[in-house]
């Protein structure tokens, strides 16, 4: 088994979720599902929710509860294994890390973040970096961060 095989474990999914929402200050929503799929299914998702025929990184599906209803619910984080793992490759990151670095971004877009435009783009950048900063991940933006900021949205983390 390679390291390219390994899913993140439980405890580490909390730990990722939980810095994000503890930097954010939130505590009355606390809950989220996260989701591994194969790249079809990705692809599928993400050409019906977001248009974009190709499978993606990490999708976000926020909850939508109806007026009155408070739940500790914020989501789904639905997370494409092979293509979380070829980025790790190419970008020369260990999987643990660029795991961590997606639960964070997904996180932070069911807490309401985007990245459509350039400033929201480097405001949440700018989170994720604190964020993962505070688990002992380097900024995953570093080597690629020129590249990143300069490339079409479609190559940022999704979600």
């Amino acid at each position: 088994m390679t390291e390219d095989d390994v899913l993140p474990d439980q405890a580490s999914l909390e730990r990722w979720v939980g810095a994000a929402l503890a930097h954010a200050g939130e505590q009355e929503r606390d809950e989220l599902s996260v989701r591994f799929v194969d790249s079809d299914e990705s692809q599928t998702l993400n050409r019906d929710y977001r248009g974009k025929d190709a499978p993606t990184n990490v999708l976000s599906f926020g909850v939508e509860l109806p007026p009155g209803v408070v739940l500790p619910l914020l989501g789904d984080l639905v997370i494409c294994h092979p293509v979380v793992a070829r980025e790790a490759r190419e970008q020369g990151k260990s999987l643990t890390d660029h795991y961590a670095h997606m639960v964070v971004h997904g996180t932070l877009h069911l807490l309401g973040h985007d990245h459509i435009d350039d400033a929201e783009a480097e405001a949440m950048e700018q989170l994720e970096r604190e964020i993962l900063a505070t688990l002992g991940i380097s900024d995953p933006y570093h080597a690629a961060h020129d590249a990143l900021s300069a490339a079409p949205e479609d190559e940022r983390p999704d979600a």
